[in-house]
């Protein structure tokens, strides 16, 4: 049987990617992102099925305005931990250590901050911005659970440096399990609301990052002299956290223009939406942690070119088994969601769509992070993307309504595949000239 096998076309080639550590370490992520996100569906499902439309609305825009400033606020600390951890970890441990400490000294005054400007500004976000008074409250509880994102994102980073893909992988399952648990426990004893959600939302991140500091080495803590990595550190970040800011406001752009121009029940399909495909993002985040710190250790443009090919290969056929399972999640959008969410089909399939060309430009992003160190070019690839999503999008979704906003997140995910790949592919080219 296995000769007959063999000689399938390409047989060797699979075979070579299926035995790969990137695969072996992708689909231990993979199993565990499958599990956080049929866990984190489930959330979302039981949250905007008891809270109807409007108060979903209400609820995923005070979530995605968190996480922009979570990601703001971080400066590109998240990106560097795994680029110098990953690099200095097996060859000079006290080095890698100063590098965590100081990540975490910036993560913890940055909090102190957007906690201050966060919790004064809320209400004329809210009022102002949004033109939604009843966003306020719900806004603070979110600007209050920034701290637990970042320090929860640090735990994460840290394991992903540390290649521990299976303590990765079970953290994120168990505070996703845990968060379902409780809203069950709200829902059957009559006390889910808006508030409460939140409340959940935020507390689980904090729980995570307790138990994860009993999973990596707290020996960061005595590090001595963090400050003489400073300049290597901040060197590398001053381009990522500018194009971290500028990703982060875009990639949550068409949010805030839905939040502004459409009605509370249009808002609230858009949002559950949006839910339905995030599982992909959290394939890539998983595909990211594998790929991340082995790019970072790639010594040559030969290793580079095979490695491409391997990852590509994996996202390539993970989009199309994406696609493949869609008409199967358009039937049950209903059927989970409720009567008041009909007419979710086109919307889904059009984010579904712009959520694997995202995936597909993972290898080739990860390349340029970590391989070639080129974040400046994402910087200016942000600045074309947050224009693309901020022009097209207002005027989409102006003549549109919800369907010219989905349009825009598609438009806008295939600049940012397509002028990477173009970038990667004549880098190869001239190298091999």
């Amino acid at each position: 049987m296995k000769n007959i096998i063999s000689r399938i076309p390409f047989y060797s080639y699979f075979d070579d990617v299926a035995s790969s550590s990137t695969f072996r370490h992708s689909t231990i992520t993979l199993i565990g992102t499958v599990l956080t996100g049929a866990l984190g569906a489930v959330f979302y499902i039981m949250t905007a099925r008891f809270l109807g439309p409007s108060g979903f609305g209400l609820f995923s825009v005070a979530i995605v305005t968190q996480t922009l400033i979570t990601d703001i606020g971080d400066l590109g600390t998240d990106t560097g931990l795994v680029n110098f951890v990953s690099r200095y970890l097996k060859s000079e441990k006290e080095k890698a250590d100063k590098f965590l400490k100081l990540a975490f000294e910036v993560k913890f005054v940055m909090y102190i901050v957007v906690l201050v400007v966060g919790l004064l500004s809320a209400k004329f976000i809210s009022q102002k911005v949004f033109v939604l008074p009843e966003l306020e409250n719900p806004l603070k509880i979110a600007i209050i659970g920034i701290g637990a994102l970042s320090i929860f994102s640090f735990i994460n980073r840290t394991l992903q440096a540390s290649q521990r893909f299976w303590a990765w992988s079970s953290i994120q399952v168990g505070i996703n399990a845990l968060r379902v648990i409780l809203v069950v426990a709200f829902v059957l004893t009559g006390f889910l609301t808006l508030e409460n959600t939140l409340w959940v939302y935020i507390a689980m991140p904090f729980v995570g990052f307790i138990i994860g500091l009993t999973l990596i080495s707290r020996s960061f803590f005595n590090a001595k002299n963090e400050f003489s990595v400073a300049k290597e550190f901040f060197k590398y970040n001053k381009w990522v956290a500018a194009f971290t800011i500028l990703a982060a406001i875009s990639s949550r752009l068409d949010t805030f223009i839905s939040a502004r121009l459409l009605d509370p029940v249009d808002l609230g399909l858009y949002s559950a939406s949006n839910q339905m495909v995030r599982i992909v993002p959290m394939i890539v985040a998983a595909m990211g942690t594998v790929i991340a710190p082995k790019m970072a250790s790639l010594d040559s443009l030969e290793k580079l070119v095979n490695y491409l090919k391997k990852t590509q290969m994996m996202v390539i056929l993970l989009a199309v088994l994406g696609l493949l399972l869609s008409p199967i999640a358009i039937w049950l959008l209903p059927h989970l969601f409720g009567i008041e969410y009909t007419g979710l089909g086109m919307i889904f399939i059009i984010l579904l769509i712009s959520m694997l060309i995202f995936l597909i430009s993972v290898p080739v992003h990860m390349a340029i992070f970590y391989y070639f160190s080129k974040p400046s070019i994402f910087f200016w690839l942000s600045i074309v993307h947050l224009l693309t999503i901020g022009i097209l999008g207002w005027y989409l979704t102006s003549f549109y309504g919800v369907l010219g906003t989905a349009c825009t997140v598609l438009i806008g995910q295939l600049v940012n595949f397509l002028v990477p790949l173009i970038w990667v592919l004549r880098r190869i080219r001239s190298s091999y000239a």
